[in-house]
């Protein structure tokens, strides 16, 4: 029942309008406009204010024509950079790209486009469906800023199917870990590199000897961490008294990310204390894991609706982090579902027709199950 041509065109049209993080307004104001026609009632909140961007997250109540349990469909409407003067071109195989000087934006308006053409299947046939809740944020790239403020006073359901991870449509993310970020401050002591080195304290040396030690990668079973940011120094010519590094760690055991945090402060603490620095730090858990089992109701629907689809209905761990991360933080259960997108956070990501086709059936199927 999904008209492809139409939800092509929603795609195209969400993806020729700028959406990075912090500056989600055209869409935020297309979905808007594309509710109003079809008679969905809205609310922006005020997660902008709250995070310095220019937008809320869109929230709508679409009562339910059966008696179920409604269910929460979300997706994030900002892309990640470059992310400006974005196109998307369809090619006669039906793969989708950018212009290749752009990320195309399928993450995550695929999974926009995906339920908007769901309930546009809903509304011009008039199908009984279950009540549903859409749920469209913001800044979800940068750690999920944005769904953290919801209203959850509002929200009717304990099930949400978030339409944003990678992978073939009919798999979908059971679990996340914790990602925690980190920032470690080394503070030496400038001096004059011709005239006066001997009494400077080397900041960016004693830093780049703790990033040498620092256990990046797959460092454990369930554990990865990583050091991506490296700053400091003013001039050539002089002992640098400032060097901050920048790093995270990702587990699904929350003991195993205090544990390497507490490594890799003793690693900087070390390193800084050989040539008489300092160091200064702060941590910031940006989302708890969460966990969604095989026996849930949640599950089960989707692999019943796959299943008829003829998809796989494959659950797995993930290691990216979503709004679903935050969503479980607050008793609400859930699935990260596969949404037509590939190569994500990169000038050659891509999609396709079919893809999208599917991921808009499933969105549908989920939409009208009663179970």
């Amino acid at each position: 029942m999904i008209n492809s041509q139409r939800q092509l065109e929603i795609f195209k049209e969400l993806v020729s309008l700028d959406s990075p993080s912090l500056d989600e307004r055209l869409v935020c104001e297309w979905i808007k406009a594309y509710l109003k026609k079809l008679g969905i009632e809205y609310t922006e909140d005020n997660a902008g204010e709250h995070i310095n961007g220019t937008t809320g997250n869109l929230y709508a109540y679409v009562d339910g024509t059966v008696d179920a349990e409604p269910l929460i469909f979300s997706s994030h409407m900002d892309t990640v950079q470059p992310a400006f003067n974005k196109k998307a071109i369809v090619h006669p195989d039906g793969k989708i790209t950018s212009d290749g000087t752009t990320v195309l934006g399928s993450d995550d308006l695929a999974g926009v486009s995906s339920i908007l053409e769901a309930l546009t299947v809903i509304n011009e046939n008039n199908l009984p469906h279950r009540p549903l809740e859409l749920v469209f944020t913001v800044c979800e790239e940068t750690h999920c800023g944005g769904v953290s403020f919801l209203d959850y006073g509002k929200l009717k359901s304990k099930t949400a199917y978030v339409f944003d991870m990678d992978g073939e449509v009919g798999t979908a993310a059971s679990s996340a870990p914790t990602i925690l970020t980190y920032k470690v401050k080394f503070n030496g002591k400038a001096a004059h590199a011709g005239f006066d080195a001997d009494n400077g304290i080397h900041a960016i040396k004693a830093a780049a000897k703790a990033v040498t030690l620092i256990p990046c990668g797959n460092i454990d079973e369930g554990v990865t961490a990583n050091v991506g940011i490296i700053s400091g120094g003013k001039a050539t010519n002089v002992v640098p008294a400032l060097c901050e590094i920048t790093g995270e760690i990702r587990s699904f055991d929350d003991s195993k990310v205090d544990a390497r945090l507490n490594e890799v402060i003793s690693i900087c603490k070390s390193c800084a204390e050989e040539i008489g620095a300092t160091i200064d730090y702060s941590s910031e858990v940006a989302v708890k894991a969460f966990a969604t089992t095989d026996d849930t109701a949640a599950v089960k629907r989707f692999k019943r609706c796959c299943g008829e689809m003829g998809l796989s209905g494959t659950t797995y761990p993930t290691f990216g982090g979503s709004d679903l991360n935050v969503l479980a933080q607050h008793g609400i259960d859930g699935l990260v579902v596969a949404t037509a997108m590939n190569n994500c956070h990169s000038v050659t990501e891509f999609t396709t027709v079919d893809e999208l086709n599917r991921a808009a059936e499933l969105a549908l199927k989920l939409m009208l199950s009663t179970d």
